[in-house]
């Protein structure tokens, strides 16, 4: 009798294991066939004029944060940007992402009101963000959010470029922000 409890406890447990296999296929399946009919129905709407859910508004960007993470990861990042380097990255940025991100004392496009997700307006939300982010997000872009990649465009040292202003703008002041690139100097592209 001593010998049975244990092979009945063990059966238990080979029993709940494929109870719980069972229920993770069915929960699989179910999912998968939700998302078929989303799909298929067209019951979700897509329009960039209605906001994504709560859920599917984390889902996106909890996604993006961390491909991006995962991806810049290797990227090292140069040890100093010049002064040459911010004046060269602020000539671009405004005229390739002021229209989208903004910058001190200059506002988004009108039209980019009826984007979704929204750009983000770069002077706070780049806190968020390494160097190294910055320059793969440039790169690479972002799918269904309408940030380019400019990898295929511009060479690495014209995003570099671009990084170096982009890391300064927190705290620029608008007179700053004015002034910086104003003045033609060599830039790589």
């Amino acid at each position: 009798m001593l010998h049975s409890a244990p092979a009945t406890a063990q059966q238990e447990k080979k029993h709940l294991f494929k109870g719980g296999l069972a229920g993770f296929a069915l929960a699989l399946l179910l999912a998968l066939l939700f998302i078929l009919l989303l799909a298929y129905t067209g019951a979700y709407d897509i329009s960039a004029s209605k906001d994504h859910s709560p859920f599917v508004r984390w889902a996106f960007s909890t996604t993006m944060r961390n491909s991006v993470s995962v991806r810049a990861s290797d990227i090292e990042v140069p040890s100093r940007f010049t002064p040459e380097q911010v004046a060269a990255g602020a000539r671009q940025y405004k005229s390739m992402c002021e229209h989208c991100h903004a910058g001190p004392g200059v506002q988004k496009q009108e039209w980019v009101k009826g984007m979704l997700p929204q750009p983000p307006h770069l002077v706070e939300a780049v806190t968020e963000w390494e160097p190294n982010e910055v320059f793969w997000l440039a790169k690479h872009g972002v799918r269904m959010s309408a940030m380019p990649a400019f990898g295929g465009t511009h060479e690495d040292t014209a995003l570099w470029e671009i990084t170096s202003f982009v890391m300064r703008l927190p705290g620029m002041t608008a007179e700053e922000y004015a002034a910086l690139g104003a003045e033609p100097a060599e830039s790589s592209k």
